[in-house]
Order: structure tokens, then C-alpha cells, then sequence
């Protein structure tokens, strides 16, 4: 896991309409990047649905969220569409970004070990470093847990 202070990693990931998105284009302003396992699954979305639903306060604090999976872009662009989420889902298919920011490894499930995307975030200061690190997410309630840490940094 990343810490506060230290320089947030950049990348660069396909989005779910398949365009290339990088960190560094929104240097300036804070960055939400949440890893989340997998699109479409039952606490994926109660995340995703909780920063759609709260979109308004994120534009309002200018913030922009940035969702992370290994899902291939059309599984985002699916998953996007069917929820309406008005933020950018990124393809990590290799699952190099996530390794990067200490959100990708092995998992186990039903018996089954398997590597994968762990459900954590980061909020990413106008100046690119960490400014806050949230590990072993709980999908309800993420959203406006950011929010709250927003308003504090901003205060």
C-alpha cells in the first residue's frame, strides 16, 4: 500500500469507450482512484452506484473518480452503460496499475485461489501525491466517506 505523502504512480489505461486515459491529465485537482474486483457484482456496483449518485458533490468539490478493475473494456463499457455512471472505469487487465498502488494479488474464494484486484482507494492531491488511503473498502457508504475527507482537506 501506497502512504500518505508519497507520490501517487501515474498511468495509463484504456477507458471503457477503449481511450487512453492518464493520471497526469488531471493534475490540478483531486483524483479519486478506487480499485474495485470485478464490474457488475453485487458490491462493485453498490460502489459505483454510490459515487453515480453522489456525482453532483464530486463536480461540485472538482473532484473526478476514477474506477480501476482488470475487466476488459467491454465488460466497463457494459457495466457503465447499464448504471448510467457518468465517471471513468479503467482497464487494468494485467493488473500492473494495481500492483502499483498495493491493490492486486492473490485471493482466495470458494476454495479457489486466484489473483486479482482488492477493493481499496486513494485520494490523489491536486500535486499528484497521496493525500488519503483507504484499504479493504466497504462499498456502501465509500462515496460520501470521501466526500467528508474532501471537505476536511479542503477546510
Amino acid at each position: 500500500m501506497l502512504e500518505i505523502g508519497d507520490d501517487a504512480p501515474d498511468f495509463e489505461l484504456p477507458d471503457q469507450r477503449g481511450d487512453l486515459v492518464s493520471l497526469s491529465d488531471f493534475r490540478g485537482e483531486h483524483v479519486v482512484v478506487y480499485f474495485y474486483p470485478r464490474a457488475d457484482t453485487p458490491g462493485c456496483t453498490t460502489e459505483a452506484c454510490g459515487f453515480r449518485d453522489s456525482w453532483d458533490e464530486f463536480e461540485d468539490r472538482d473532484a473526478t473518480v476514477l474506477g480501476i478493475s482488470d475487466d476488459p473494456v467491454s465488460d466497463l463499457d457494459s457495466f457503465a452503460e447499464k448504471y448510467d455512471l457518468p465517471f471513468t472505469l479503467l482497464s487494468d487487465e494485467d493488473g500492473s496499475v494495481s500492483s502499483a498502488y498495493g491493490s492486486y494479488g492473490e485471493k482466495n474464494m470458494f476454495g479457489k485461489t486466484f489473483d486479482g484486484v482488492f477493493r481499496n482507494s486513494y485520494l490523489v492531491g491536486p500535486d499528484g501525491t497521496i493525500e488519503r488511503v483507504y484499504e479493504g473498502v466497504s462499498p456502501d457508504g465509500h462515496a460520501d466517506e470521501i466526500l467528508a475527507d474532501l471537505d476536511d482537506l479542503d477546510g
